[in-house]
C-alpha cells in the first residue's frame, strides 16, 4: 500500500491497520485475548507510528512555505528511512543529519534515504549531542539554508497529535494497550485517548530509569491527562537501545513462525518478549484483553541481518 503524503493536507484518516488476534495454549491457560495491531501494514515504506508522527508535520512544512525538511537519526533509523519516504512522496527534499562520521552510506537504510532524495550528513558524535542547541542549528541553516525541522525520532507536538488517531472505536473494547517506548511520543498520544477503562503500558527500549521522568515531563509538557491508567516498564530493555540477546532473537524467530507476525529486535521484538513474559507470571488478570500496537520498523531487520548474519523475516 502507498499513502498519498502529497495531497494537502495529506490523508487525514488512514486505514487502521488489521487487528490481528493470536491464539495459543499459554493464552488458553492464563485465560487472556491477546491481539496485535497491525500499524506496520498501513504503508510499505512509511509504516507504524512513524505514519502519524508525520503526517501533521508534512502538512505544516508545506504550509509554512518551507521547501526542505530536515531531521536527525542514527545510520538504522526508522525515522530516517519513514522521513525520507514521505518527504519525497510530498514533493518536498529532505536533509538527514546521521549521527557518526563513520556511518555506513551502503547500509539498507541510508541507502533508501539516498533513492529518495535524501541529502546525508554525517556529523561526529560529539557534534550530533548538541544537535538541538542554536549555534549547531545556525550552522545547519548556514550550509542548507531554510528549512523545517523535524526533531530526532520525529516526536513533537504534531506528531503527538497525530498519534492521537491510533486508537479509535476498533479498539475500544481493549482492557490494555500495550506499546514500545522510544522518545515517548506514541505513548503520549495513545495516553491522550485511552478510555476509562483501559490500561495503558508502555515498554521502555533503552537502558535507564530517566525513561519515567522523560514520559512524566512530556505528559505534563503537553497537558496530557489520561482517563485511564498508565505505567512505564524499564526491565526489558535487553541491555539498552539497539542491543540484544541472543533469547531474544530467538523469540522473535519463534513469534514469527508461531503466529506468522514479523518483530523488529529494537522496538517490538522487546514489546512482544515483555509482554508474553508476564503473562506467564500471571500479571494481567483473567479476562484481560490485551492488544500489543505493532509500530513498525521493520525496515531494519535487513540491515540487522546483513550487520550480524541472522535472519530476521521482515514481512
Amino acid at each position: 500500500m502507498r499513502l498519498n503524503f502529497g495531497k494537502s493536507p495529506p490523508m487525514l484518516v488512514p486505514p487502521i491497520g488489521t487487528i490481528q488476534y493470536i491464539t495459543h495454549p499459554l493464552l488458553r491457560k492464563k485465560a487472556v485475548d491477546f491481539a496485535v495491531l497491525r500499524l506496520d501494514q498501513i504503508d510499505d515504506e512509511v509504516s507504524g507510528n512513524k505514519f502519524f508522527k508525520l503526517k501533521y508535520n508534512l502538512k505544516a512544512a508545506k504550509e509554512s512555505g518551507k521547501k526542505t525538511i530536515l531531521t536527525f537519526g542514527g545510520a538504522f533509523s526508522n525515522h530516517i528511512f519513514a522521513t525520507a519516504s514521505a518527504a519525497h512522496a510530498a514533493g518536498l527534499p529532505s536533509i538527514g543529519v546521521i549521527r557518526g562520521q563513520d556511518a555506513d552510506l551502503g547500509n539498507p537504510t541510508l541507502r533508501h534515504a539516498k533513492e529518495m532524495g535524501m541529502v546525508l550528513r554525517l556529523v561526529d558524535r560529539e557534534s550530533y549531542r548538541n544537535k538541538d542547541s542554536p549555534e549547531f542549528l545556525d550552522k545547519l541553516k548556514e550550509e542548507f539554508g531554510d528549512f523545517y525541522l523535524i526533531p530526532e525520532g520525529g516526536t513533537n507536538e504534531l506528531a503527538i497529535a497525530g498519534t492521537k488517531e491510533i486508537l479509535g472505536k476498533e479498539t475500544a473494547g481493549f482492557s490494555h494497550i500495550c506499546v514500545s517506548i522510544g522518545t515517548g511520543g506514541t505513548f503520549a498520544g495513545l495516553a491522550a485517548t485511552i478510555k476509562n477503562h483501559q490500561n495503558l503500558l508502555g515498554f521502555s527500549s533503552l537502558k535507564g530509569d530517566f525513561i519515567y521522568r522523560q514520559i512524566s515531563e512530556m505528559l505534563a509538557k503537553y497537558e496530557i491527562k489520561p482517563k485511564g491508567s498508565h505505567a512505564v516498564h524499564a526491565e526489558y530493555h535487553f541491555g539498552g537501545y539497539g542491543k540484544t540477546k541472543p533469547e531474544l532473537i530467538g523469540f522473535l524467530q519463534w513469534f514469527h513462525s508461531e503466529f506468522g507476525i514479523p518483530l523488529d529486535p529494537i522496538y517490538t521484538g522487546k514489546l512482544a518478549f515483555a509482554l508474553w513474559d508476564l503473562i506467564g507470571k500471571d500479571h494481567f488478570a483473567k479476562q484481560s484483553r490485551i492488544l500489543m500496537i505493532h509500530t513498525g520498523g521493520l525496515q531494519g531487520n535487513e540491515g540487522f541481518s546483513e550487520k550480524t548474519g541472522i535472519i530476521l523475516p521482515a514481512t
